[in-house]
């Protein structure tokens, strides 16, 4: 097993540190807020401006992992071990981003709906873990708890958050009133595939990160599985982003040798 010695292991905890633990808390405590009153849940307000291109239901119990993930990541950057490690210094704060925008998402998004502010929200909260995901894609070696600890959790979030972000912009136009008509077959399906053309280019320059791949093809599999079975135009897109996927992931891990 790869380890790695850090000078200063076991140092004082910094406001770092407790930042990704307030903050990976605060994610997975704030979608309870319709349990004590307060707002709508997700799921509720997603269905009322839902779009040819928002994923089956079922797409969203990978939280469950993606919840776990974040909270091993912030466990293991809190350990004594890592207190100095410079690959997790440079993780905490862009993690810690990340997770608040999440839990600030679904607080907004539970009382106020899938808004132009939600997008906002959501992109601030991808530009944190984008930064995560070059961080993690450019380290020549990681040792078996930096891949299992820190690589698969935030690189998997950061492939749900890039659809995620594609599909709350077309949730806040039909909020705000813009509906596509005829035209949304056409228009989901483009999205679908710029989506997946944006998930190919971060592949490649990730290096094929595998977990990314995953999981943009599991959220293109409950797109495939809800609105690619109203329009052929939205499954053949999907169908062209999954390739896109498969072969960004390919091509990455063969610029990787």
């Amino acid at each position: 097993m790869a380890t790695r010695s850090h000078p200063g292991a076991g140092s004082t905890v910094n406001t770092a540190v407790i930042a990704v633990l307030i903050a990976a808390a605060l994610q997975i405590l704030t979608p309870v807020m319709p349990a004590l009153g307060i707002g709508e849940p997700i799921g509720s307000q997603s269905d009322s401006v839902r779009t040819i291109i928002t994923p089956a239901g079922w797409a969203f119990s990978i939280w469950g992992a993606l919840y776990t993930g974040s909270t091993l990541f912030a466990i293991y950057q809190a350990l004594p071990a890592q207190r100095n490690n410079p690959l997790i210094e440079r993780l905490r704060w862009p993690a810690a981003g990340a997770f608040l925008g999440n839990a600030l998402w679904a607080a907004y998004t539970q009382v106020f709906g899938l808004s132009a502010i939600s997008v906002v929200i959501i992109g601030a909260t991808l530009l944190c873990l984008l930064v995560c995901y070059r961080t993690l894609s450019s380290a020549r070696q990681l040792t078996t708890g930096e891949r299992w600890l820190a690589y698969l959790p935030l690189c998997a979030l950061a492939a749900w958050l890039t659809v995620a972000t594609t599909v709350n912009i077309a949730a806040a136009l039909r909020y705000h009133g813009v509906e596509a008509g005829e035209s949304a077959p056409v228009i989901g399906a483009i999205i679908v595939v710029v989506a997946g053309a944006i998930g190919a280019t971060a592949l490649v320059r990730g290096r094929g990160n595998l977990p990314y791949a995953a999981v943009f093809l599991w959220a293109l599999a409950a797109i495939f599985a809800a609105g690619g079975q109203q329009s052929s135009l939205v499954a053949g897109g999907v169908a062209v982003a999954a390739v896109l996927i498969i072969g960004g992931a390919i091509a990455g891990a063969r610029r990787a040798r």
